[in-house]
């Protein structure tokens, strides 16, 4: 009988190599700002290389995201991991932006096949007293991730020689060790028939969580965006509104929003759903002004606070809509549903970014982030509005539940 791990280790297991796919997707941020200087290429080329990572995560998520369900979680979850290595692999060894582009694609794409899979897996190992942290840590190991790899970049980049090599060469290694975690960890999927039909690209929708589902896209659009502003938008922001290029600096703002928003999953975990969902997106509108006014008063520490307060509404929104559509899917869903999640929030992450990335070249830097941060205004105003339509309609249908039956009440 093959060993494997027993059901808390494997939880913390899968959960923590999970966090280093997106710690190893924040890593390129600031050195590839640092490829800018070195390289000459445009913002828009910057913003292209930072979001083109989220597209071929999408793809892989649509044309992936539910082969778990039909073939197991630990053949993905490998499949990933192999992947993820060979990515790293192309980072080391890349001598111009088109590598380095080559590299996030296939990063991308290994982290979309392993996304679903990961959330997923994570759940299904999690022991009954930790259920619903292994709900809400798929936002937190994504947030969290990608703020750390961007400020451990950043520090790299600021005290060593070579930080590309070893930034790249120690998360090699960190998914080697992550192949012989998922490898002893048991199957929590039951294999059933389905398996090419699944590549056909599609979103599982079941009607019970359509009307979440649905009502989450205004919630991930203005969080997402936000994230994107502080992983892809920042370091052009600082060398051009503030003069700042150093390494340190770059990564330090990059980290604050997305590791504001892990810790702000575990804060506002005690919370119900839909409350933790609707302030993330007050949180969000709040930060998001504040980082405005900081841009334009060219108030780096203004920005910081704004990051923090808009990182905290990123994590908590997109936590809070996780754990609101739970309740919605069979297991056997899951990772089609989350392939929707991600859809949305990949979308979110990355076409606005290139949008903004080309028109910088033509509109200017300051002008063009001001239409962003009001795009993300607007949006988060309309999920706020959404989600408290829906906490009116829940409350609505609590009170017909518990009211007497009107026949019982005349008899009595």
């Amino acid at each position: 009988m093959s060993r494997t791990l027993s059901p808390t280790a494997a939880f913390a297991g899968v959960a923590a190599v999970f966090a280093a796919f997106f710690l190893a997707a924040g890593a390129p941020t600031p050195l590839l700002a640092l490829r800018q200087q070195e390289w000459g290429f445009s913002a828009g080329t910057l913003t292209l290389a930072f979001a083109v990572y989220a597209l071929a995560l999408l793809v892989a998520v649509l044309v992936g995201g539910s082969l778990s369900d039909h073939v197991g979680r630990r053949p993905v979850l490998l499949g990933a991991l192999a992947g993820e290595l060979l990515a790293m692999a192309v980072f080391l060894v890349a001598t111009d932006i088109t590598w380095v582009i080559v590299a996030r694609v296939v990063q991308g794409l290994a982290t979309g096949f392993g996304t679903s899979a990961f959330s997923a897996a994570i759940v299904e190992h999690a022991p009954d007293h930790l259920k619903r942290l292994g709900v809400s840590f798929a936002g937190t190991a994504a947030a969290g991730g990608l703020g750390v790899g961007a400020l451990l970049t950043g520090a790299a980049v600021q005290f060593t020689p070579d930080a590309n090599a070893l930034v790249f060469g120690v998360l090699a290694v960190v998914m080697v060790v992550g192949f012989g975690v998922v490898a002893l960890t048991a199957e929590t999927a039951t294999a059933r028939p389905g398996a090419l039909r699944s590549l056909d690209p599609r979103i599982t929708v079941p009607a019970p969580a359509r009307r979440e589902l649905l009502g989450g896209i205004p919630v991930h659009l203005p969080g997402w965006m936000l994230g994107a502003f502080f992983m892809g938008l920042s370091p052009a922001v600082l060398r051009v509104q503030f003069g700042l290029d150093g390494g340190l600096v770059a990564g330090f703002t990059a980290f604050l929003a997305p590791f504001s928003g892990a810790v702000a999953t575990l804060a506002f975990g005690r919370l119900t759903a839909r409350r933790t969902t609707v302030s993330g997106v007050g949180l969000v509108l709040i930060g998001t002004a504040v980082v405005m006014v900081g841009v334009d008063a060219e108030w780096l520490p203004l920005v910081w606070l704004g990051g923090i307060v808009g990182g905290a509404g990123f994590g908590a929104s997109f936590a809070g809509h996780l754990r609101l559509i739970g309740p919605h899917v069979e297991p056997h869903q899951r990772a089609g549903v989350f392939a929707g999640v991600y859809t949305t929030a990949y979308l979110s992450f990355g076409i606005p970014a290139i949008i903004a990335g080309q028109l910088a070249t033509h509109l200017g830097l300051l002008p063009t982030v001001e239409g962003y941060g009001a795009v993300v205004l607007v949006v988060a105003v309309v999920g706020l509005l959404v989600q408290l339509t829906l906490a009116r309609a829940d409350s609505a249908a609590a009170e017909a539940d518990v009211a007497p039956d009107p026949v019982l009440r005349e008899a009595a």
